[in-house]
């Protein structure tokens, strides 16, 4: 059929009501989110928003109520898309943005692509991926994997991704939302190493729409966090750790859950694993806690310096 692209939308879209099937593939994905309040009768609050690409560039795209218990799950970054009947609106100004792999790639921050149970149905097909053709010209999902002896270089607030072996996880923990509010964050924490320094990868690893692996890391998975940002402690504290929390757009993968996911060919990702092939597990695994209450940041050893 007659296909549009994303560059083109936002040229034309004032002066059209009707657009044209798009193709684009899914580069980034958010966590889901829940606005229901009690004095609104809705179904299905649910909202989640996706990064898609072509060959022009990327945009946002936004799935909305009924959409989303139905197909969240089955959009994964990398996933092609072929939409018809979605709308165009101007953009929510303040959404957060996950940092693109790829840094030459074209941004249309004007514009977002809203896909609706009615008004109209939009249609969604997903095409598997021995279909899709390198002729459409759709971008590969790129990462950024760092290490962790590069680490301590980067500044507060850089966006990245990790891969590591599990050596602690922490339990759950809850946060506040907001002082005196009844919603709660759920977090855990969790250490990974990946051979290149004595130090480990500290994680913040807080509950994305994925409960699935959220519960399940144990010491001696094999644990992908994509989308982390650095938290680097800016006070003159020479016990300062610098550690990673997750971000609106992480996604976490562990042992099980990473056959087929695009990072599988990033050189780090490959590093990595001939790293945990020369490694003892027996060795590793001494080296593994799980559970117990974790201060953190630590306290100086002192009052004089607390």
């Amino acid at each position: 059929s007659k296909l549009t692209n994303l560059g083109h939308l936002e040229m034309t879209w004032r002066s059209r009501v009707r657009f044209h099937p798009l193709l684009v593939r899914i580069l980034h994905k958010s966590r889901l989110r829940y606005y229901g309040k009690p004095e609104k009768k809705m179904d299905m609050p649910y909202q989640a928003y996706f990064e898609v690409a072509d060959g022009s560039g990327m945009m946002s795209m936004v799935l909305w109520n009924s959409l989303c218990p139905e197909w969240y799950h089955s959009m994964k970054v990398g996933t092609v898309l072929l939409l018809d009947k979605y709308t165009i609106k101007t953009s929510y100004p303040f959404k957060t943005h996950p940092t693109p792999g790829d840094s030459q790639m074209k941004r249309f921050a004007t514009i977002e692509i809203s896909l609706n149970v009615r008004d109209p149905p939009t249609e969604i097909n997903i095409i598997p991926e021995e279909m899709v053709k390198p002729e459409w010209g759709l971008p590969e999902v790129k990462y950024r994997f760092i290490t962790r002896s590069e680490l301590d270089d980067l500044p507060n607030n850089h966006s990245c991704d990790v891969i590591g072996l599990v050596t602690f996880v922490g339990r759950a923990e809850r946060a506040r939302k907001r002082e005196h509010s009844e919603d709660f964050w759920l977090y855990r924490w969790a250490h990974a190493v990946d051979g290149t320094s004595h130090q480990p990868f500290v994680l913040e690893l807080f509950a994305t729409s994925q409960p699935d692996v959220f519960e399940h890391i144990h010491p001696m998975t094999y644990l992908v966090c994509t989308q982390m940002r650095v938290i680097q402690d800016l006070t003159e504290n020479p016990s300062r750790t610098v550690y990673l929390t997750t971000s609106n757009e992480s996604q976490i993968f562990i042992t099980g859950w990473h056959k087929g996911q695009p990072y599988t060919k990033d050189a780090k990702v490959k590093n990595f694993i001939q790293w945990t092939k020369s490694q003892s597990e027996a060795d590793q695994i001494k080296k593994t806690v799980i559970g117990g209450y974790y201060p953190f940041p630590r306290p100086p050893d002192s009052f004089l310096k607390y």
